[in-house]
């Protein structure tokens, strides 16, 4: 018997891949328009390649990752719908901690980037709310949420 771990999976490794290329992308300063369209397509493989072998956290990530793509290209409408289903897969599967947070955050930024200053302002305070058990990762909910446009001093991203 071994206690190696088997090798990743092509699903895998394609859902981390393309993750980690999407943020790559969202990070360079001067995107092109055929940038955006592949950071866009990457985060939608990304997330169907998790729901073929991920756990629900797996997926709630890719959902929250595709929200913050249209966050980025300004687009509110499928924002929401992605931060949405992040936060109903958190609910449905009862994820807790930064996950949670971090769909209140996306639902936050989908509606600041649509205008709605209260609405953003909501669920912010549910963001904050959340029990978070590590401080580096609540640290980083904190600096997220500042680049929440009219949230604070930070870029939008």
């Amino acid at each position: 018997m071994t206690t190696e771990e088997p090798p990743p999976s092509a699903d895998r490794l394609l859902a981390a891949t393309l993750f980690n290329q999407v943020w790559e992308l969202i990070e360079q300063p001067d995107r092109t328009r055929d940038d955006d369209d592949r950071m866009l397509h990457m985060a939608h493989a990304s997330r169907h390649h998790w729901g073929a072998v991920g756990t629900a956290a797996n997926v709630a990530r890719g959902e929250w990752q595709c929200s913050r793509v249209y966050a980025v290209l300004r687009r509110p409408e499928p924002c929401l719908h992605h931060a949405q289903r992040m936060l109903d897969l958190c609910t449905e599967n009862d994820i807790k901690d930064w996950d949670l947070a971090f769909a209140h955050e996306a639902i936050a930024r989908a509606y600041a980037i649509a205008g709605d200053a209260q609405a953003a302002k909501r669920e912010i305070d549910k963001a904050l709310a959340v029990d978070i058990a590590a401080d580096d990762d609540r640290a980083l909910l904190l600096a997220d949420l500042g680049t929440i446009p009219g949230q604070g001093p930070g870029p939008v991203i």
